[in-house]
């Protein structure tokens, strides 16, 4: 054998070291099918902006049509629940503060008379803002159903004066579907779970049983031993992402409107640097234990701070340009541009350069910070 496929042949005997570990292990293949797709199935279910189920009580203290009237719009709402129509404000104040109502609608005294003579009185809101995202929204609703209503009333009294003066259009998201924001950010995560801590706890579990030391003692050099711990992950990773973009066209009706190409050079270049980010840790480690602390901090940082689940513009200008040192935040922006915009590969080339560097500075440090003790 020539000294030239020596390495080749130490590194494709490794590599199938590797997965022969992964295919003997009980859990990590149930792990790799199974959980993507449940991930992709029940997340977007569950993790939603959208607020529904809003329970309002409606205090009529006007007893009218026009009262019955916004009544009957609150109860036809999709996101409005009447749970209670009541006279008694006092009645109506405790169940917001028993946490059975978020928003109190109350319609004063002569209110339909008021509106055909004159100006009348205001209609009070009061919302239960202790979740502010459910108080705010739940407001913003009720204002909504309300403003309806008063139109309908107006325009019955003087039609000239109601038109339709403004076209609404949303791009990129016709129906304002949360969940076509989220699927994106949901498969991010999934990388950053299997290929950011799998590689490292292979690395930290074979430090514990000590099998790495008979690999320190051979003369397999330093980047062979990482890149076949890597490669197998490599691929995983694009088997992720070929299953979570299954999963939300069948399940979601959501396919991406520009290059799966482009996706899928993204999710390369992301997979390359989160798990040679893992693999820097794991150097550093010397337990699972360790190891796990260690990466959480990171993952944790990761997601709520790389527009995963808030926009960065909402972040204080700080927190902005912290977040221009982390990968996950230019893979968001592939991503959520390419699935949502059709954008091209052109377009996006700082967040692949970005991700580019970023892989190339970790895969670096995974190989030099690898302590090999002949």
């Amino acid at each position: 054998m020539t000294n030239s496929n020596r390495p080749m042949r130490t590194f494709m005997v490794l590599f199938q070291k590797e997965f022969l570990q992964i295919r003997r292990n009980s859990f990590l293949p149930r792990l790799i099918i199974a959980f993507p797709i449940l991930v992709m199935l029940i997340m977007p279910l569950i993790m939603t902006m959208d607020v529904r189920n809003v329970n309002v009580a409606l205090v009529d203290l006007d007893r009218s049509t026009a009262s019955r009237r916004m009544a009957s719009h609150i109860e036809a709402s999709e996101y409005l629940t009447l749970v209670q129509n009541t006279a008694e404000y006092p009645l109506a104040m405790k169940a917001l503060e028993q946490g059975d109502v978020d928003v109190i609608v109350q319609i004063p005294d002569n209110f339909e008379h008021d509106m055909a003579v004159s100006v009348p009185k205001r209609i009070s809101i009061t919302a239960n803002a202790v979740n502010a995202t459910k108080g705010s929204m739940g407001m913003q609703y009720v204002i909504q159903t309300v403003a309806h209503t008063l139109t309908e009333l107006y325009g019955e009294r003087t039609p000239a004066v109601v038109s339709e003066l403004i076209t609404v259009e949303n791009r990129y998201n016709p129906t304002l579907n949360y969940r076509h924001y989220m699927i994106p950010a949901l498969m991010i995560i999934l990388f950053i779970l299997i290929c950011g801590f799998l590689p490292a706890l292979s690395i930290v579990g074979e430090k514990e049983s000590g099998t790495i030391e008979q690999i320190n003692v051979t003369p397999v050099p330093r980047l062979t031993f990482i890149l076949s711990k890597l490669v197998p992950y490599w691929i995983i990773g694009i088997f992720v992402v070929t299953v979570a973009m299954v999963v939300a066209w069948l399940v979601y009706g959501l396919t991406p409107a520009g290059s799966i190409g482009a996706i899928y050079l993204g999710a390369a270049l992301f997979i390359l640097t989160i798990s040679g980010f893992s693999l820097t840790i794991a150097n550093f480690s010397e337990t699972m234990q360790q190891t796990m602390f260690v990466m959480f901090f990171f993952i944790m940082t990761f997601m709520l701070m790389s527009g995963l689940l808030t926009p960065i513009d909402s972040m204080p200008l700080w927190a902005q340009r912290f977040t221009l040192i982390l990968p996950p935040r230019y893979m968001v922006e592939i991503l959520r541009s390419v699935y949502l915009k059709g954008t091209a590969i052109g377009e996006l080339w700082t967040s692949y350069c970005a991700l580019t560097i970023s892989a190339v500075i970790f895969n670096t440090l995974a190989a030099v910070t690898y302590k090999k003790q002949a």
